[in-house]
């Protein structure tokens, strides 16, 4: 159905990373796997169908590596498509406890880098006239961060600003931006964080009783990047099992 397109997706080897790019994969796409860890990258394009990976390591907080990133793809393989920014690192201090070297270090990431990837591609998009960018946020964005720290609810809450942004900016060319607000996503980092007793706690109050897997989100990913979604932009998905309503 997709043809040789390319779908480029950040944070690639996490857990929710691996579950995106084995979805697109299956469903046709080539894609570009960005992540720090060369390593781990070249492991997981090995478990994946040849000739359908490129894997590239980037520190995407640096706008000169994202740019070229991007050139190196249209080098190889052609423009980018779809674009999932889905890279980001974990606070959980709050306020007082983070430091300004902590916040500018995850907003680097968490925003910065989504920014300048989708600044990157989406040039390249409007002349298409066709595209998809998906920013995977977070709960943590619009509940002000019941167990996350303050730095990664308010990256992931100007992530969602800047889906707007885009949406609003590429919706004449055809091109969508939408986010997913995933809550409790069951990853080795959630996992190995919470206590037995803390885990059961936070089953018990979300209302379908249980987390979310990655390859939910991955599905989700898979919905907004097909060509009958193209109606839907500047709309942030709620993943959270009933846990937040708006």
């Amino acid at each position: 159905m997709y043809g040789k397109k390319i779908a480029l997706v950040t944070g690639a080897v996490g857990f929710i990373g691996r579950a995106i790019a084995a979805g697109l994969i299956e469903d046709g796409f080539r894609v570009v796997l960005v992540d720090l860890d060369r390593k781990k990258l070249d492991e997981f394009a090995g478990s994946l169908p040849a000739g359908q990976t490129l894997s590239i390591d980037c520190d995407i907080s640096d706008p000169k590596a994202v740019e070229a990133v991007v050139k190196k793809v249209q080098n190889i393989w052609g423009t980018v498509d779809v674009l999932v920014n889905n890279a980001g690192i974990v606070s959980n201090h709050k306020v007082v406890e983070t430091s300004p070297e902590e916040w500018k270090k995850v907003h680097s990431v968490n925003l910065d880098g989504a920014f300048y990837f989708s600044r990157a591609v989406m040039e390249d998009m409007k002349k298409k006239r066709w595209g998809r960018i998906i920013n995977i946020s977070s709960l943590a964005a619009k509940s002000g961060g019941i167990t996350a720290g303050t730095a990664y609810s308010t990256s992931k809450g100007a992530l969602i600003s800047l889906t707007f942004s885009l949406a609003a900016e590429l919706a004449p060319f055809g091109v969508t931006a939408n986010g997913i607000a995933p809550a409790y996503v069951k990853t080795p980092m959630v996992m190995e964080q919470l206590s037995t007793e803390q885990l059961k706690a936070i089953i018990e109050k979300i209302p379908v009783k249980r987390l979310c897997e990655a390859e939910e989100v991955a599905h989700t990913v898979r919905f907004l990047v097909h060509p009958l979604a193209g109606f839907i932009t500047g709309e942030i998905i709620d993943q959270n099992g009933g846990l937040h309503f708006d």
